[in-house]
């Protein structure tokens, strides 16, 4: 963000088969010297090994050659077996040797079974059957079995549509097998979760000593997460550094009250709070000592699920430079000054009121906000939110951890606690892998197919393979702003085409060797539908250099339709280590080739072509904050065939239907400040593609944007080196 300034590749492409939209079914810590252990892992049993994947498969027919059995055990959920279009077919799996099995999960495609039978066999010639049923409604189905096998078939005996069986995925599941012994659940967090609770000594002290560490720690590696049993905390002072995660462990925010404050400030930085990242509050009630809490952030400083019984100032001591931030599913009883802030965005949440707007304040679903009067008063505001599902928290039931997981909102407004618990699943944290610094990807990936979801606990992970998130529902929970580097240019993560997947609360850092990807949500050509639950990406960063040389072709794939992406900051670095033109090349930040994507609270800066490049129908951004690459190094370097520059956010001509509410993109080209920005933004000039309350700005004269978005708004050029927004209140 601005230190020192006044308040292509190829489209999305789908599967070359014949297509039928698919049915996917639905602590430790430093107390003062004491070391405390969470909730014990279960027996082994409770989370089965998958023992089919990538086993030898067969079936009793193919219905073309892009249909093959074996795609029925490869983890992927965008491919699938389809046999011919007759009755009494049948898929096979071998396990490779006899096993205890427990579990079969049938993920059908449109084309299900109406009457089928799981069958098991220890030769392949004699088979009983464990599971029988003449009224199957297709989806997911998950069957409880019982036996000894080494072959397990699916036996279709009637269909439920004119075509034949098609299975998306065969899993089977069981106690034991040649993957090797469970993985267990639960265990101790690691030293660097620090549990708190109201008889604790020392708290402030702890506090204080973790500040000191990271106030200034940039890229530093260290990480915490403070944790605080329900309870009421009296004279907290809880300064908040980077990496630092700060949240309560009730279900609701006012389980856990602080007589005191949550605090970021910018004396580290001489009073400019551009650059207060990676940081967050979660989960608390504070009464403010002075009546008013401090949160001076900037981008990936995230402020969830609080309650402030007072005011909030979201600017530094001495209302210097301030940049953009984010609010969500929080009750701020006072007034909310943003005062320097350029930027804001306020997401299901409740205030007293709000005192001004710099550039582009946007709200939805926000009881108390201003009404929308871009670009005068500078409020971009919407009543509801489209689609919401809150980030996935910590909390203790009893004695016991576990991970609440909220439920979807359509057209939201307002807190989700409000009036009681609020609704959603609670996972113990027995159903989860423990994951510490130095775990290989390869055990990573073992306790995903066995089952489990992830903790990352706080520190710097890295991997030499990507992660696969191939399993529907599965939680992927980072503590403490816990960093995930690939090695040797590999993908950090992949997420198969499958409901509800939850990934939240981590950062990505690109490695020195370029990866094509950093984070793909389904791969290429994925075309399930995920409106009833979708995938969702919460306080998920990705980082290119800064830390270190680091190199990605593309930040960020979403490809899964329905994708949720609630508040992330995609950032080529502009300052640290391993910053240059080409020292950190990093192309394009966000590419969404899924349909019905709706992202909230959309941050992406300084990539070397476009920042954000759309192909899906029908997205949707509320809040979008973006710089150009500083560092461009002439107007050469980034023309784009006849257009000079490229766009902070393209949606691509081949696109019917986008809508897009509160953007801003900002230029400071200080390697080369004549250079020129034909427009911010670039969209089709079509009925269904509509923009609302966008502006782009020269930050003190360094480059200049000649429109806004395509040839419409004014150019930034009158305002001279003055930091002066040019405005489109609509468009087209």
């Amino acid at each position: 963000m601005p230190l020192g300034i006044p308040a292509v590749a190829s489209p999305r492409g789908r599967r070359p088969v014949p297509a039928r939209r698919g049915i996917t079914g639905a602590v430790t810590t430093a107390l003062v010297g004491t070391l405390l252990a969470l909730t014990p892992a279960p027996s082994a049993s409770a989370a089965p090994v998958l023992l089919s994947q990538g086993k030898t498969v067969t079936a009793s027919s193919q219905e073309h050659y892009g249909t093959p059995a074996a795609d029925a055990v490869d983890g992927d959920n965008a491919t699938r077996w389809s046999s011919a279009a007759s009755d009494a077919q049948w898929l096979q799996v071998d396990l490779g040797a006899p096993t205890e099995v427990s579990q079969v999960v049938l993920r059908w495609e449109a084309a299900h079974a109406k009457a089928y039978r799981i069958e098991l066999s220890t030769n392949g010639t004699d088979w009983s059957t464990a599971y029988s049923t003449t009224t199957a409604a297709g989806g997911t189905e998950t069957l409880s079995v019982s036996g000894t096998a080494r072959y397990v078939r699916m036996q279709g005996v009637t269909r439920a549509t004119g075509y034949g069986y098609s299975l998306w995925e065969f899993q089977v599941f069981g106690a034991d097998g040649d993957t090797g012994p469970l993985l267990p659940g639960g265990g101790d967090l690691g030293p660097n979760v620090h549990i708190m609770d109201p008889s604790t000594p020392g708290i402030q002290a702890e506090l204080d000593r973790v500040f000191r560490e990271q106030e200034s720690a940039q890229f530093g590696s260290g990480r915490h997460a403070f944790f605080f049993k329900p309870g009421t905390y009296d004279n907290i002072n809880a300064q908040i550094g980077f990496y630092t995660q700060i949240a309560g462990l009730g279900l609701r925010p006012d389980d856990t009250t602080f007589n005191g404050d949550v605090t970021v400030d910018a004396g580290w930085f001489n009073g400019n709070a551009t650059q207060n990242f990676w940081r967050s509050a979660e989960n608390l009630a504070v009464n403010p000592a002075s009546g008013t809490d401090r949160w001076a952030v900037a981008q990936a400083s995230s402020f969830r699920r609080m309650h402030v019984k007072g005011g909030l100032n979201l600017a530094p001591a001495g209302y210097g430079w301030a940049s953009g931030g984010y609010i969500a599913d929080s009750k701020i009883d006072g007034t909310v000054g943003p005062y320097s802030q350029q930027q804001w965005y306020t997401r299901d949440s409740s205030v007293g009121g709000w005192t001004n707007g710099v550039w582009n304040m946007t709200f939805s679903g926000v009881e108390g906000a201003p009404a929308n009067s871009f670009p005068e008063p500078r409020y971009t505001t919407l009543d509801t939110t489209p689609v919401s599902r809150e980030k996935p928290f910590l909390y203790l039931d009893g004695q016991e951890f576990k991970v609440f997981a909220p439920a979807k909102r359509t057209n939201a407004r307002g807190v989700t606690w409000a009036s009681g618990a609020p609704q959603g699943e609670s996972v113990p944290l027995s159903r989860f892998y423990v994951v510490k610094p130095g775990t290989p990807a390869a055990t990573i990936n073992a306790a995903l197919a066995q089952g489990l979801n992830l903790v990352f606990t706080p520190g710097i992970h890295h991997v030499d393979q990507p992660i696969k998130v191939n399993r529907a529902d599965t939680i992927v929970l980072g503590l403490g702003l816990a960093t995930i580097i690939p090695d040797n240019g590999v993908t950090a993560m992949k997420v198969a085409d499958v409901d509800g997947v939850r990934l939240a609360g981590f950062l990505i850092d690109a490695g020195p060797v370029n990866s094509p990807t950093l984070l793909e949500i389904g791969p290429e050509g994925a075309s399930a539908d995920h409106a009833a639950n979708p995938t969702t990406l919460q306080d998920v960063y990705l980082r290119v250099g800064g830390a270190g040389p680091g190199k990605a072709t593309t930040a960020m794939v979403v490809n899964s339709d329905d994708t949720i992406v609630d508040h992330t900051w995609v950032w080529r670095a502009d300052h640290g280590d391993g910053v240059g033109w080409e020292t950190n090349r990093s192309d394009y930040g966000v590419r969404v080739n899924g349909d019905d994507v709706l992202a909230t609270g959309l941050f992406v800066e300084h990539f070397n072509k476009y920042d954000v490049d759309w192909y899906g129908e029908r997205g949707r951004t509320v809040f979008f904050q973006n710089e150009k690459a500083y560092d461009a190094p002439s107007q050469a370097a980034i023309q784009n065939g006849d257009t000079r520059g490229y766009a902070a956010y393209r949606v691509d001509d081949s696109v019917n239907a986008h809508e897009a509410w509160g953007l801003g993109s900002y230029c400071n080209y200080t390697a080369d400040p004549t250079i020129i920005q034909d427009h911010g933004f670039r969209a089709p000039v079509k009925p269904g593609v509509k923009f609302h309350s966008l502006l782009t700005v020269s930050l003190g004269g360094n480059g200049h944007y000649d429109h806004v978005i395509n040839d419409t708004g004014a150019s930034t050029v009158p305002a001279g080196t003055s930091t002066v927004p040019s405005t489109v209140v609509s468009y087209p």
